[in-house]
């Protein structure tokens, strides 16, 4: 019956995300007569396209009798015009899924099945809760080097793929995360280029952070590219610092990127297939890999990082890529703003040469620099930094970075929080550690990165001598609510950071200021 009685179009105006949804009355005679409930499969066809959605029943007054709602993504994926003809069916066999389970149960998966998988993933026939199975299967390790080959090889092969046949080499660099403020992507990619190197750096928004690339250069120019956009932006300057979502290269990873955010998952397996596969995409042939090591980073010690560097090298050797991994201090923040907005002030004071800029991020940026000039020219690491070095403090990287920024919209002013207050210390003594996860968390729970201008800026490294009441870090937030929500957060995790030796705490009274 579903066949013969079409359906109007009626766009409902829910932001579902990416998560396709579809509307119908709890009357609907199709429903009654096919047996659709709320949260059931269907299949929406017009005469060009098709889509599997997750159905939602509305009240009679919400929807006019004949008409079937959908949501924002479902509606621009169909291209529909209000009151066009959709039929609705059941959904077909997706053969991927038995695939899925059979990673479920532990067994693993040859190549088709794993391309199956992300093709079908690619065309939106799983729901949010089979994505999940998907990444949960794969997670803790259980993704072999080869079914990771397979999965980068698959994500690569979705979407748009760039290619630079004028260029011999192609460059990029990633860093692996979980550590607050560690922005040193747009001071490398500026200063590498203006050394002649072509690096298209395309970079995901935040998955658990409270920044990433993407959402810090968008503060200062445009990062959403068209892929001709793009195109011109590399031609003009040699290199980019843009968001990858429009782009659409490795689009797959955007949609397992918005699941993994909501489980807090990032599985090593997942990520080199993430990273690699981008990195394939854009057409690069040599990668750097930033892999901070700490007690509270991502990488928690030496032993973890050697086993995901051994995974990115032996995947990027099948794909016929050229990684080079190293291991870096993640023992705390880099920089002093955590946050799109604080640490956008950063890159800008590094490149800038200010006199009060973070001398770790600078310390950082040229010795990663220096490790991207090494693997170009094939010079020792200390004269390669020394390159690195001279482009920086010679403001070369600095005309660079205004350059990349103007070929892609121009460069803004960094916003200001409307909201701040000062984080003091308990105690007086000596700062031993901070830890990186409940510092990230802090900056969230003020709205980071969704509020660009909120987060933190810390007034305090580790090493340093910090007297009773003295400022921490100030917290800034888009709003007041955020601000007192993120302040209590603060007062119940006062030992993220650590100090000894400990004197008497304040009284409770001057604790709450």
């Amino acid at each position: 019956m579903s066949r013969a009685l079409p359906l109007y179009a009626y766009r409902m105006g829910i932001d579902t995300h990416q998560e396709p949804r579809v509307y119908m009355r709890a009357d609907c005679a199709i429903c009654r007569a096919e047996g659709y409930t709320a949260s059931t499969r269907l299949q929406i066809k017009t005469e060009s396209r098709s889509l599997i959605a997750t159905l939602n029943t509305a009240a009679d007054h919400i929807l006019p009798h004949g008409y079937i709602g959908f949501s924002d993504s479902a509606w621009e994926f169909l291209a529909l015009v209000q009151g066009q003809a959709v039929t609705v069916h059941h959904v077909p066999e997706i053969r991927s899924l038995s695939a899925l389970r059979k990673k479920i149960y532990g067994h693993p998966l040859n190549a088709d099945e794993i391309s199956g998988v992300i093709q079908d993933i690619g065309r939106h026939l799983y729901s949010d809760i089979e994505i999940a199975g998907f990444i949960t299967a794969c997670a803790g390790g259980r993704l072999t080097s080869s079914e990771t080959t397979a999965l980068t090889r698959a994500m690569a092969q979705i979407g748009n793929q760039l290619h630079w046949p004028q260029y011999e080499r192609v460059f990029d660099k990633h860093s692996i995360g979980g550590l607050p403020g560690n922005r040193t992507t747009p001071i490398v990619v500026s200063i590498v280029s203006a050394a002649g190197l072509i690096i298209p750096k395309t970079s995901s928004h935040a998955i658990t952070s409270p920044a990433g690339t993407a959402d810090t250069m968008a503060v200062l120019t445009s990062v959403d590219l068209t892929l001709e956009r793009l195109r011109k932006v590399i031609d003009r300057t040699g290199a980019c610092l843009a968001a990858g979502g429009k782009v659409g290269l490795s689009p797959t990873d955007d949609l397992l990127i918005r699941i993994e955010r909501a489980l807090d998952l990032d599985s090593e397996g997942q990520l080199v297939a993430s990273v690699l596969s981008k990195k394939m995409a854009a057409g690069s042939t040599h990668v750097l890999i930033d892999m901070p090591v700490g007690p509270t980073a991502k990488l928690r010690n030496q032993k973890q990082a050697k086993v995901l560097s051994k995974l990115f090298h032996d995947v990027a050797s099948a794909l016929g890529l050229t990684v080079r991994c190293v291991m870096t201090d993640g023992t705390e923040a880099v920089g002093n703003g955590i946050g799109p907005a604080e640490e956008a002030r950063d890159v800008l004071s590094v490149l800038r040469n200010e006199s009060a800029a973070p001398t770790d991020l600078v310390a950082r940026a040229l010795y990663l620099s220096g490790q991207l000039l090494s693997m170009a020219t094939g010079v020792d690491d200390v004269q390669a930094l020394q390159q690195a070095r001279e482009i920086l403090h010679s403001g070369q990287a600095w005309i660079q970075f205004r350059a990349i920024c103007e070929a892609q919209g121009g460069l803004r002013d960094v916003p200001v929080a409307s909201h701040h207050i000062e984080l003091r210390s308990e105690y007086a003594g000596k700062l031993l550690g901070m830890d990186n996860r409940r510092l990230a968390r802090l900056a969230k729970v003020a709205g980071a990165p969704a509020s660009p201008e909120a987060g933190l800026r810390l007034r305090v490294k580790v090493g340093d001598s910090v007297e009773a009441r003295q400022p921490l870090a100030t917290l800034y937030a888009a709003t007041p609510g955020e601000l007192a929500y993120a302040r209590e957060y603060f007062h119940q995790n006062r030992d993220l950071f650590e100090f000894s030796p400990v004197n008497t705490p304040l009284p409770q009274a001057e604790q709450q200021q």
